[in-house]
This record gives structure tokens, sequence and C-alpha cells, in this order.
């Protein structure tokens, strides 16, 4: 018995990238399917058809998406009790959060970029860790709170190629409303920190914790808005009825552990509104979506990132000697 457990322990640590390179190939053989009756002029015609003002609005709702984001790191620093000015958390966190997104693996990227502004700016490695733990748990308690919401009131069925045991997203929706309840009454009744698993989840006054449910909740909204509104405008879906359908996705995406969820966020889409909508025109929403979310953010933390280390490498420069 022993031997099994050893054994089981041994290749559960391969499990979540085999878990991930199964559902990247059944997205890429489902993404085929979907679109083997449409070329590629076809879907570069739809993204071309998204009307300029739409692309604008997007480009909008982007960029105060990206500004709630800055509310993760704000509200970190309060929690370690060292406050920053405005421009060093918005900073830490919009660089953050757009490489992460894009080149995935966020626990590590992300906090790795993180770890780099926050020790140059004089934090302790325990108050950085702390910061870290608090961002990554924002970021699932608003997954966990509007899902949890909408999984509930409108379950959908779940795509057969995510092989899960459940037949709508039910279960899951209450499975989420649980953690988060147990979460608020934890941070009222209890004190101290909590280890799970070898996580350590830290302890927040509960006027904190219900912060940082809103901004993380409005963070998911404005995200899924975005690519509602690149969709086509005859889409006979409400805003809710899509925002559920985009946070499975986002979902399915996240366990992939495939940077950006690329592929399979889009296959879960397609499978769940193609039909009514046209599969050329959703894939075509699909790119522009990639491009306005995750690429111009990508580019643009790019930019500031590189300046952020030219500047502290001139700053640090000493002095030519006379």
């Amino acid at each position: 018995m022993k031997q099994l457990r050893q054994t089981i322990h041994h290749y559960a640590h391969f499990f979540p990238t085999i878990l991930g390179i199964t559902l990247f190939c059944l997205s890429i053989w489902t993404l085929r399917q979907e679109l083997q009756q449409h070329t590629l002029t076809e879907i570069w015609r739809s993204v071309r058809a998204i009307p300029v003002e739409v692309v604008e609005i997007a480009l909008v709702l982007t960029v105060l998406n990206y500004w709630t984001l800055t509310g993760y790191d704000t509200l970190a620093s309060y929690y370690v009790r060292q406050p920053f000015p405005y421009r060093k958390t918005a900073l830490a966190a919009i660089v953050s959060y757009a490489i992460s997104n894009t080149v995935g693996l966020a626990l590590l990227s992300g906090s790795a970029i993180r770890y780099r502004f926050y020790s140059a700016w004089g934090v302790s490695t325990s108050k950085i860790a702390q910061i870290i733990a608090f961002c990554n748990l924002s970021f699932w308690l608003g997954l966990f709170a509007v899902g949890g919401v909408l999984f509930v009131i409108e379950p959908i069925k779940i795509p057969a190629l995510l092989n899960l045991p459940f037949f709508s997203v039910r279960p899951i929706g209450i499975t989420f409303l649980i953690i988060v309840i147990a979460y608020l009454f934890w941070s009222i009744l209890s004190s101290r920190s909590l280890q799970i698993a070898g996580w350590r989840l830290p302890h927040l006054p509960i006027q904190l914790s219900l912060a940082q449910i809103a901004i993380t909740s409005l963070d998911w909204a404005l995200a899924a808005a975005i690519l509602y509104k690149l969709l086509p405008s005859a889409t006979p879906l409400s805003y809710l009825g899509f925002f559920r359908i985009y946070l499975l996705a986002q979902l399915a995406g996240i366990i992939s552990n495939v940077p950006g969820g690329l592929g399979v966020f889009e296959t879960v889409m397609l499978v769940l509104i193609s039909p009514p909508v046209a599969a050329d025109e959703l894939f075509g929403a699909l790119l522009a979506y990639r491009g306005i979310y995750y690429f111009f953010p990508f580019g643009i933390a790019l930019l500031l990132l590189g300046g952020y280390e030219l500047r502290q490498r001139f700053i640090s420069k000493p002095p030519d000697s006379p």
C-alpha cells in the first residue's frame, strides 16, 4: 500500500501537464472541425467587418479593465501595511497581469514580476510573499463569486471535451459559493491565517475581503464585456447569458495551463455559442479579442517594463570618476 501511495504521489506531479496537453490537443482538433467549412479569407473578412467604433469601445473597456486590475496591488499594499504611491502599485499590477495573461503560468510569471518591482522598492521578502498571495487569492475569489452566482442561477451544459463528471455547471457554482461564503465567515470569526495543503491563505478583515471580491468581480465583468461588444450585433445572447459561457471558457483555459488558454478558450466559446452565431464571425471576434485584450496590453507592459529597467540602470550607474 505504501508503495502504491508513493507511485501515485510520483505521477500526480505529471497530471496537470498531461491534462493541459490533452485539453490543448482536443481543442485544436475541435477548432479544426468547427472551422473546416470556412476559409482563412472568410475569417479575416469577419475580423475586418467589426466596426471601428466597436473596436474603440473595446479598447476603452480594456483600459477600464486594467485600471480595475490596479486595485489588486493597491489593496494588497494596504493589507501588508506598506502603502505605496498609486503609480507604483499600478505599474506592478499592469505589467504583471498583462504579461502573465499572455505568457501563462500566472502564478510563476506574475509572481516573478511582482518580486522584481517590490524588492527594488525595499519591501521584505515576507511581505512580497503576502502581496503575491493576496493578489492570487483575489483572482480566484472573483471567479468563484461571479461564477458561483451565474452558474447556479443560469446553469449551462458542460461540453464533452472538458471531460468533467458533471452535466451542467450548477454543482461547480454551488461549490464556488460555498467556498466564498466560508471565506467570508472565516474573515469575520477568525483572526489567523489558514493553512491548506501547503498553501497559506492570508486572513483579511471583512471590509477588505468584501472590497477584494467587489474589485475582482468587476474585473471579470469588464473582461467579458470586451468580447461581448466585439460579437456580431445580431447575436441573440444577453450579456448575462454570454457572461456565464465566458467564465466557463476562461475556467477551462486556466485548468489547461496553456498560455492565455490559447485554443481551449476559443474552443469552448465556439462549441457553446456557434450556432446561433456563425463560426467564422465568432472566430473573427475572438481573434480581435486576443489582439485587444491580450496583445495590446502585453506590448504596453513590455514597454513599461523596459523603460523601468533602463531608468533603474541609469539611476544605479555610478558617476564617472574625474
